[in-house]
């Protein structure tokens, strides 16, 4: 069989036209050339070089294979520099996953933005879903890394790790007593005994419902929920329309969404919306490992 040496070997010798100046050339001795050189044309089963008193010339045969031989090499060159980029996290694919409220930090849309920059040959596919799915798309491989809020329930064979924290804010209706001119800069927990919460449901985001639940009856009552929605966009469209109030983490804000008055939490430091980063522990891809290092020094930098 044809190794990739014998066609760079042959390379050589057609462009020296001589094969003492090709071994220098490649670096090996003369005779071991010329074996190989001849070994090739007796498995190929055509003489590929006319030999010339002073040196060899290319037969027609000859020319047609240096032609092949040379795409040959230049294809698999390309080959094994595409596997180093892909490596090195240059290229591929890279699929990222994200929760519903966690899409609105502003970490995530700078990740994105950062990232599309450095590794623009790197396909970004995102998908935004509940926790539970975003881990179990993690396990089967169909996702690289996932931004989450609280990971829950197995999370067998996947990595997360803690990128930061921030606090929650009451979202009220615009009309809403508590949001008057007159009303207090910060609301305690306990005032909103009597009110009716919208919460995001717990099975798209368990680890902030939990959160709310247990601060709520931590602050001495259990919230009278009237709405769950499917998604944190759903759940501040129903503030909107007057139809309760809601805790959300505190980048939601930055919706601005007409009708709704934000307003910080009195005394529940220990009320906060965490985010997390996840990936496979197990062969990351090279475009995860370069994305895993660039929120970890985006995250410094905050």
């Amino acid at each position: 069989m044809i190794a990739l040496r014998h066609l760079r070997y042959f390379i050589a010798v057609a462009e020296e036209g001589h094969v003492t100046r090709a071994a220098l050339r490649l670096g090996i001795q003369q005779p071991p050339l010329s074996q190989q050189i001849r070994a090739m044309e007796a498995e190929i089963g055509v003489a590929l070089l006319n030999r010339l008193p002073r040196g060899v010339e290319l037969t027609e045969a000859g020319r047609v294979f240096l032609a092949e031989a040379r795409l040959v090499i230049t294809q698999v060159e390309h080959a094994v520099e595409a596997a180093r980029r892909t490596a090195r996290g240059e290229q591929g694919r890279l699929a990222v996953g994200f929760t519903s409220s966690a899409a609105f930090h502003p970490l995530i849309p700078a990740v994105v933005r950062a990232f599309r920059q450095a590794s623009p040959q790197v396909d970004l596919l995102l998908e935004e879903s509940s926790t539970g799915e975003l881990i179990a798309a993690l396990q089967k491989d169909q996702l690289d890394v996932a931004f989450l809020r609280v990971p829950l329930g197995d999370t067998a064979g996947i990595r997360i790790e803690p990128l930061l924290q921030e606090k929650m804010l009451v979202a009220l209706p615009a009309h809403h007593p508590l949001a008057s001119k007159r009303a207090p800069k910060s609301i305690a927990l306990a005032r909103l005994a009597d009110e009716t919460f919208i919460l995001y449901r717990r099975p798209t985001g368990p680890g902030l419902y939990d959160t709310i639940i247990a601060a709520c009856r931590a602050a001495g009552f259990s919230p009278r929920i009237g709405q769950e929605a499917p998604r944190m966009l759903s759940t501040l469209s129903l503030v909107a329309a007057g139809l309760g109030i809601s805790i959300i983490p505190e980048s939601m804000r930055r919706l601005d969404t007409e009708g709704i008055a934000y307003i910080p939490l009195a005394g529940a430091d220990g009320m906060v919306a965490p985010l997390h980063l996840a990936w496979r522990e197990e062969h990351p891809s090279g475009a995860a490992i370069r994305l895993i290092a660039q929120i970890r020094q985006m995250v410094r930098e905050q």
